[in-house]
């Protein structure tokens, strides 16, 4: 904590609005704009890189949320304060890290994919700020920050090995996404079946349980999707600028639409359980995958 002291001291107006800007780059709207792009405009096993590094540490991130229960740092402290900004978007528990750990796999895939060093500069860049704005702003302790970096680096380095040698063994991204799947549904019956202490917050224990059923839909969503693409739609990355800006906005759009779309219906359908969130999510990466992409042979021949 004193170190957040050290930065709520030098705090200023300017620095305030700066750091509530960068700190929206670790948000999740980030993770889907960025893992849908590579995968649409730039190459598919990179977009399956990307999108099982951030399932794989959203899981690990949830886990450990809910089983060390460590408590945000204005609330540890109660002398302590946030900027006003941050406080809506700090919810759960603190420890560790999400927004750092979005920023770090993003920017992180990206870097090793990339390899061009200004691309690498401006990803450093980006982690780093956004790690600094969580602490700046008062919503993480450095150690919060230090492992959603840590865990966020681990299986960037980890999985881009694996990832580049699916191009001759496309059994390898199937294997992936079923282990993703499994370790997902392992956090869902972890966080369903677990005798949680009376005081745990139940607002934490809900998001946990959402979050964990949001991963396996993601993760059941590209073991269907990804065989049906690549033996079926085989969509092709490449299309002129103005083709490949328009992949991406209409795009996310739909992929977003569809997200909040579905939420009602499907809540109703059965009947308020949370399993909803993993049909909702398995549809929505369908979509992404196969439905979507059916689209790009046209952009393909204006080119």
């Amino acid at each position: 904590m004193s170190f957040l002291y050290v930065l709520e001291s030098i705090r200023h107006p300017v620095l305030d609005g700066f750091f509530s800007v960068i700190t929206y780059f670790g948000s999740e709207w980030l993770f889907i704009a960025a893992a849908v792009a590579v995968f649409w405009c730039h190459n598919k096993r990179d977009g399956y890189y990307l999108l099982a590094a951030g399932l794989l540490g959203t899981v690990l991130n949830q886990v450990l949320k809910i089983t060390c229960q460590v408590p945000r740092p204005w609330v540890r402290d109660p002398q302590f304060t946030i900027v006003g900004s941050a406080r809506a978007g700090a919810t759960g528990y603190s420890f560790p890290s999400g927004h750092s750990q979005n920023v770090t796999v993003v920017m992180g895939c990206v870097a090793r994919t990339v390899k061009k060093t200004w691309v690498r500069a401006v990803s450093i860049i980006f982690v780093v700020l956004v790690c600094f704005s969580r602490m700046y702003l008062g919503v993480h302790t450095p150690a919060d920050v230090a492992v959603g970096f840590g865990c966020a680096l681990v299986l960037v380095l980890v999985l881009y090995p694996i990832f580049q040698k699916s191009e001759e063994k496309p059994w390898i991204i199937t294997a992936v996404f079923a282990f993703a799947a499994v370790v997902s549904l392992g956090a869902v019956l972890y966080v369903e079946l677990y005798p949680w202490a009376a005081d745990v917050d139940a607002k934490n224990l809900a998001s946990a349980v959402k979050n964990s059923y949001t991963m396996l839909g993601c993760a059941l969503g590209v073991l269907v999707g990804q065989p049906i693409e690549r033996r079926y739609v085989k969509f092709d990355t490449k299309a002129p600028r103005w083709g490949q800006i328009i992949k991406c906005v209409v795009g996310v759009g739909l992929v977003l639409g569809l997200k909040a779309a579905l939420k009602a219906p499907l809540l109703a359908l059965l009947g308020g359980h949370a399993a909803a969130t993993a049909v909702r999510y398995f549809l929505v990466v369908l979509t992404a995958i196969v439905v979507w992409p059916m689209t790009f042979s046209w952009f393909a021949r204006k080119s």
